[in-house]
């Protein structure tokens, strides 16, 4: 065995042995599992709903998908441990958002929380974050990084590549990682085991690319992750089922799902009448600046404003990962049942 695959199999002994110690407690995710949905207990679909709005937040900042997984697992950790009411997830879901930045993004790229607080809407202050911050930290233990199934997903894709004598682009990690992003909009997932999980990703791609030489390295990486067949087959189906679900052109994927603005009516006024065409921008000269007129707007009042729709470009290239659909408008969003 090369020195490279010694220290990849070195690397993936060290998470296997941490795995269980991010992982959310399965007691307090099967008490979301089975709730009502009140404005006392939180259900699943909220819970789902939040995360669907993390993948929305972390794709309007550019953010890597680590911080997204990320910010989905410090969620989960944090609602197994305590009972959460609705009304205080959304500052809850903004907190860990903004932990996971921490961790994974470059500071020079991390907004400030009142920027984060705009941008999605949250119902809550500066203050709020900063209180919501402690109790979540306190909770956690301050164990912010963790072992996640991307973790698990980059090790096990690098490893196979590494024993492969295919064409490295045969496996798309760009694909798996969409894949994983729709796995995390369930809370079912959360309960399986990270490698569990990255692992039947993967083997359902190496089942529709039929090549034999992937199937017989991903069986040794199983063998080696000490992962049965049962778990295996398991979680497997269930992350069939789910990627198909995400394949059908009524379900709406959270890149293509509109955001709600609270402008002014007179900003309003202005985007309705050009909310679908958008002119190309001047050139701006050098040494020129605002008049005061041009930036009248800018200092209007929004506590009386009033609600507009706009959408996020959707990801052509994640969503070609789940469906294939005839050409629409590109801010045209798709419907789901919830």
């Amino acid at each position: 065995m090369s020195s490279e695959a010694l220290s990849l199999f070195k690397q993936l002994n060290l998470h296997l042995e941490q795995e269980g110690r991010f992982q959310p407690r399965e007691k307090g995710l099967s008490l979301i599992e089975c709730a009502a949905e009140n404005e006392n207990t939180l259900c699943p679909r909220q819970r789902n709903a939040k995360v669907e709005d993390l993948w929305s937040l972390t794709n309007f900042f550019g953010f890597a998908t680590e911080t997204f997984v990320l910010a989905v697992n410090i969620l989960d950790r944090f609602l197994a441990l305590m009972k959460v009411k609705p009304k205080h997830l959304s500052c809850i879901g903004v907190c860990c958002f903004q932990l996971a930045a921490r961790v994974i993004e470059e500071e020079c790229n991390i907004p400030s929380a009142h920027e984060i607080i705009r941008i999605s809407q949250c119902k809550c202050t500066v203050s709020d974050l900063k209180r919501m911050e402690k109790i979540i930290s306190e909770k956690l233990h301050f164990e912010f990084k963790a072992t996640t199934a991307l973790t698990f997903l980059h090790l096990y894709h690098t490893i196979v590549l590494s024993h492969t004598s295919e064409r490295k682009e045969v496996l798309n990690l760009d694909k798996l990682e969409a894949q994983l992003k729709a796995c995390n909009c369930r809370l079912v997932f959360s309960k399986a085991k990270p490698s569990v999980l990255a692992l039947c990703l993967l083997t359902l791609e190496v089942q529709t690319l039929k090549s034999v030489e992937l199937f017989e390295i991903l069986l040794r990486v199983q063998k080696h992750s000490k992962i049965s067949d049962s778990d295996l087959l398991y979680w497997r189906e269930l992350v069939s089922k789910c990627l198909a679900d995400y394949s059908s052109p009524e379900c709406c994927k959270p890149d293509h799902k509109k955001l709600v603005w609270i402008v002014s009516r007179r900003t309003a006024q202005n985007l309705q009448n050009s909310y679908y065409s958008v002119p190309e921008l001047p050139t701006i000269p050098e040494g020129g600046c605002f008049n005061e007129s041009e930036s009248e707007d800018s200092s209007e009042d929004t506590s009386s404003g009033e609600e507009i729709l706009s959408s996020s470009p959707p990801s052509d290239l994640e969503g070609t990962f789940f469906f294939e659909l005839k050409p629409k408008t590109e801010w045209q969003a798709l419907s789901c049942r919830s």
